[in-house]
């Protein structure tokens, strides 16, 4: 689960490809599908008495799509990149850009065993 919630992506496939950064909005079926911030948006009708639509009509609502179709926006690159893992130092591990090296976050706390010795 290398994309998370809160991560600008680019959308690389289909009809919302394009050069501008948006955010994941949530992540699916353990990173396999996300829910991206205007992309893949579909209308669902909706009977009267909904509890999100009391007069009924029509929604409009984002749907996922397959992780595989964006690609990770670094903003120190100011492009698109793969995303690697990584341990530091103190054993934690860290989500990093693989084409500059600058860390995106990380993942899990330190643990004894992956410390540098």
């Amino acid at each position: 689960m290398k994309i998370q919630r809160n991560d600008s992506v680019l959308v690389t496939v289909g009809d919302d490809k394009g050069p501008t950064p948006r955010r994941v909005t949530q992540v699916l079926d353990g990173g396999q599908r996300l829910i991206v911030e205007g992309v893949n948006l579909v209308y669902k009708h909706v009977r009267r008495g909904h509890p999100k639509s009391p007069q009924g009509g029509r929604l409009r609502m984002e749907m996922p799509i397959q992780s595989s179709n964006v690609v990770y926006y670094c903003e120190s690159c100011q492009k698109g990149s793969r995303i690697g893992v990584r341990y530091t130092e103190d054993g934690a591990k860290e989500r990093f850009c693989k084409r500059c090296g600058t860390s995106v976050g990380r993942v899990s706390p330190p643990r004894k065993a992956y410390a540098e010795k």
